[in-house]
């Protein structure tokens, strides 16, 4: 018997394991198990044709409601039962149960895999990131990582792999959890991404009939991670989402669209208000009342919405590091209280906000010895210090109930609406008080964490909260369901920032994407343009000393603003594409498109070296005769366009000589 799931194929024959593929995909099995007791059917350090997997049998399935199928597996040797939930088409997450009588060691458990095609067919797209760099994506045959070993010959299943990784809690820190397999021939690509707050793992390679794809969350091989199931008991995975489409960009369209279904209603999903911060390039973590109240005025007059007060607000020096855990506001950098300051946010009729790390407690702080010592994350007996900080385990009560009076004392006592949440430190592989081992310690806290924020949202539901972690070294969607907006990084150099925008909406949701626009005195008007188109097609977060600004460049920052509002609208339905293919780090021109509906929204960024002319492809509107609009700048040097209507291609040409240029088009059919 065979069950349609979307694009996919879902096989439950009786002597054989189910899988689940493309149409001409490998028989991979959907679920693969690894215990103490039986590991993988051949030698190799990857999740495909493991000894359970290969055992296991249909058991039953049914449906709930319209979107969900509940696929039931059972191991009849080791006693182990699975159920594999897909949701939406889309996400998939899956429970183990040992109905056995004797108790197993999981070692690991893919959330699914499944069987593609042909390995000499397909093209993987993957990105890699660090802090300052995030985002940078290939794309290669995949024979790059599978070399043809001509299995066929052999008669067995290869025993290598490409696995990716994540460790600790930074989750994309490293590698992405996100990719993509584009068929060259079909032009089918199917996208994923692992949604989990800690260690991941992803892996593709070739099996004896073609190509496969397993994902996981934490695993003993990788992070340190087991669980004992006793008879009775269960374990489920993280979830992790696969969508398929036409091409890499119908690929991404489709996980997008993902995306917003996962996401928690709030308010800010239809606002998107611009956010001004004062740290980057600014007061960098060093404000006062002195420096704020100008800053706060000017960013009122350019057009923000929230004004975000960031990290220095709790002590009186700039020593802060090493000492931060009680979140009081500083009385020597605020001689008439924060309250003075928030008032004064208010009163341009912004909302105020401020920055936090609640994860971590300063070795210096008082709350390091007030708080238990369960409270904190640990090995051996141990606490862990990670860059002069303890870290705060969130499976203790203490510990939450800690961090549930910081929030609730800055949400009603200041009114604040706006939260930053910042993450610098990363643990490493996790605790091992009360875990059979640091890994499943690690997962449970994880899991805690998420239920704190969910916990906070509850209670304040119009509180907007920003996630960064050093920028965007944890964007994964176990975050990015609860919060609002995403830092993309903490690049400071307004030259190099543009890629990082430009490949964030391969992982991020366009209208959670915040890339930093700093607008400074020193900057030529171009330069000002510059860095303002690099946050315009995400959400607009601005820094930037404007109160020092001359009245035209407070102007050109005002017109980008404006332009802005005018378009968020449209952000929260927009698909991403590429007019140059996937950014270069060091390419002389880059382009995002947003597309709504009829209408395109091109960003294009000059940087140095780059020529005079590039030619776009923007095949999606190929056959139509167009509108170009400049959306911004529009008073400095006007560029040409010309639009081949036949190939769907905009030619650019540049007028101006400052190196470093960008625009915003808006695009539309000709009426």
């Amino acid at each position: 018997m065979s069950l349609a799931w979307g694009r996919f194929v879902i096989d439950t024959p009786a002597d054989g394991p189910v899988t689940m593929r493309l149409d001409g995909g490998a028989a991979q099995p959907l679920v693969e198990v690894l215990t103490a007791g039986s590991g993988r059917g051949h030698v190799s350090a990857r999740f495909s044709e493991t000894t359970i997997g290969r055992r296991f049998r249909f058991a039953g399935s049914s449906f709930s409601g319209s979107d969900q199928l509940r696929i039931r597996l059972r191991d009849g040797e080791s006693g182990l039962a699975a159920e594999v939930v897909l949701t939406g088409g889309t996400q998939v997450r899956t429970t183990i149960t040992n109905e056995g009588p004797e108790p197993v060691l999981l070692l690991g458990v893919t959330t699914c895999a499944i069987g593609l095609g042909p390995v000499d067919n397909l093209d993987l797209v993957s990105g890699d990131g660090e802090w300052l760099g995030e985002g940078r994506w290939t794309r290669r045959p995949l024979r790059d990582h599978a070399p043809d070993l001509n299995l066929r010959i052999h008669g067995q299943d290869g025993r290598g792999r490409y696995a990716v990784t994540s460790t600790g809690t930074w989750s994309t820190g490293a590698r992405q959890p996100t990719g993509v397999l584009v068929d060259r021939v079909t032009g089918t690509a199917v996208a994923w991404q692992v949604e989990h707050n800690g260690p991941w793992r992803w892996e593709t390679g070739e099996r004896l009939d073609g190509g496969y794809l397993a994902l996981t969350g934490p695993t003993d091989i990788d992070h340190q991670w087991q669980r004992p199931l006793g008879p009775g008991e269960s374990f489920t995975t993280v979830p992790a989402s696969i969508a398929v489409g036409d091409g890499l960009d119908g690929a991404v369209a489709a996980l997008t669209a993902h995306r917003r279904g996962l996401l928690r209603p709030h308010p800010d999903r239809a606002a998107l208000p611009v956010v001004f911060n004062d740290y980057m390039n600014t007061l960098m973590g060093d404000p006062t009342t002195a420096k704020l109240l100008p800053l706060i005025d000017a960013a009122a007059a350019a057009g923000a919405e929230v004004f975000c007060v960031d990290a220095g607000w709790y002590d009186n020096d700039t020593t802060w590091w090493d000492s931060v855990g009680e979140w009081q506001p500083s009385a020597s950098r605020f001689p008439g209280g924060l309250i003075e300051v928030v008032d004064r946010i208010r009163s341009h009729g912004m909302v105020p906000g401020l920055w936090l790390e609640p994860e971590v407690i300063g070795v210096r702080s008082p709350m390091a010895d007030k708080l238990p010592v369960e409270a904190f994350l640990q090995r051996g007996g141990t606490r862990l210090v990670e860059h002069g900080r303890y870290h705060l385990d969130l499976r203790h009560p203490a510990a939450v109930a800690h961090l549930d009076e910081v929030v609730d004392r800055l949400v009603e006592q200041f009114g604040v609406g706006y939260l930053k949440l910042d993450y610098n430190i990363d643990p490493g592989a996790g605790t091992d008080l009360d875990a059979p081992a640091a890994g499943a310690g690690l997962l449970d806290h994880n899991r805690a964490h998420l239920r704190w924020l969910d916990g906070i949202l509850d209670r304040h539901p119009g509180l907007i909260l920003e996630n960064c972690a050093s920028g965007g070294m944890r964007a994964d969607y176990a975050m990015l369901s609860r919060m609002q907006v995403q830092s993309t990084s903490d690049q400071q150099d307004f030259r190099r920032y543009p890629p990082i925008a430009v490949a964030a909406p391969l992982s991020i949701l366009p209208e959670q994407a915040a890339s930093w626009a700093y607008p400074q005195p020193e900057m030529s008007d171009e330069q000002i343009a510059y860095t303002m188109c690099t946050g315009m097609l995400g959400r607009l977060y601005l820094s930037g000393r404007l109160d020092a600004m001359s009245d035209g460049q407070r102007a050109l920052v005002r017109e980008g603003v404006a332009a802005f509002r005018s378009i968020r609208a449209d952000l929260a339905t927009t698909v991403p594409v590429w007019p140059l293919g996937l950014p270069g780090w060091d390419d002389p021109w880059l382009s995002l498109g947003l597309h709504h509906h009829d209408t395109t929204y091109l960003g294009i960024w000059r940087r140095a070296g780059a020529g005079t002319d590039l030619t776009l492809d923007l095949r999606h509107l190929r056959g139509q005769p167009v509108t170009v609009e400049v959306l911004y700048p529009r008073r400095l040097h006007a560029w040409a366009y010309r639009w081949e209507s036949a190939t769907g291609s905009l030619t650019v040409t540049t007028a101006d000589t400052d190196p470093y240029a960008a625009r915003i088009l808006r695009i539309r059919p000709s009426r």
